[in-house]
């Protein structure tokens, strides 16, 4: 037997009232993290406090998906709440809501974190120089170096941050402001240039020779 308009407005009367007091919740929080915010600006330390407690398992998740190492996570939080009394006055809360403007923060305090650990100078590739007189190893590191620089800009430092720095696809992605599917096309395309100049240069990997043209980059071929 269907409901009276009576009744099913009483039913969904709770429903109503249950979503009005969530929205009221959320403008409240809203309206607490902008006092918070404003006191941080002036200089107090506990309304900082409170902003970073309340966002903290924000940005430790964050944090990690890009470093993908639980200490470092923990550690580069912790950076970031320092870095937050330097920066917060800079806050404009009419451009970008809070949370997304602490996460850019905690962004750019992992990736200084991965250049600082990692990062190899795209233009200038530093190899140990080969030990006991080894003249045909220091032979294939010239070549090495050679054949890079004959690689378009954008794939010799694809292939120098992911073989000698040692980053991932995501990492290089974040590093060089590229989609992850670009640096995964630079890469590929990159490794079929090298190996083809290698080759040309009668230095080419396991394939063509006994030993890869320098270790860092073995298996480089497609």
């Amino acid at each position: 037997m269907p409901c009276s308009p009576g009744t099913e407005q009483r039913a969904l009367t709770p429903v109503r009232r249950q979503r009005a007091s969530h929205v009221e919740d959320e403008r409240a929080a809203t309206r607490l993290v902008s006092r918070a915010v404003r006191l941080a600006q002036q200089g107090d330390r506990d309304a900082l406090a409170f902003l970073y407690a309340r966002y903290s398992d924000d940005i430790y998740a964050y944090v990690r998906s890009i470093v993908h190492d639980h200490h470092a996570a923990e550690d580069l939080s912790q950076h970031v709440f320092a870095k937050l009394m330097s920066v917060i006055g800079s806050y404009q809360e009419r451009e970008v809501p809070f949370l997304a403007w602490v996460l850019r923060v905690a962004r750019n305090v992992a990736i200084d974190h991965i250049r600082q650990q990692r990062l190899v100078p795209v233009e200038e590739i530093r190899i140990a120089e080969p030990s006991g007189g080894d003249l045909r190893r220091a032979g294939r590191v010239d070549d090495l170096k050679g054949a890079l620089a004959t690689l378009p800009r954008a794939q010799r430092e694809v292939l120098i941050l992911r073989h000698f720095a040692g980053l991932s696809p995501t990492e290089i992605a974040l590093r060089t402001g590229r989609t992850e599917g670009s640096i995964h096309g630079l890469h590929h395309r990159g490794r079929r240039a090298l190996s083809a100049e290698l080759i040309r240069r009668d230095a080419g990997p396991a394939t063509t020779r006994a030993r890869p043209p320098a270790r860092a980059l073995s298996g480089v071929a497609a």
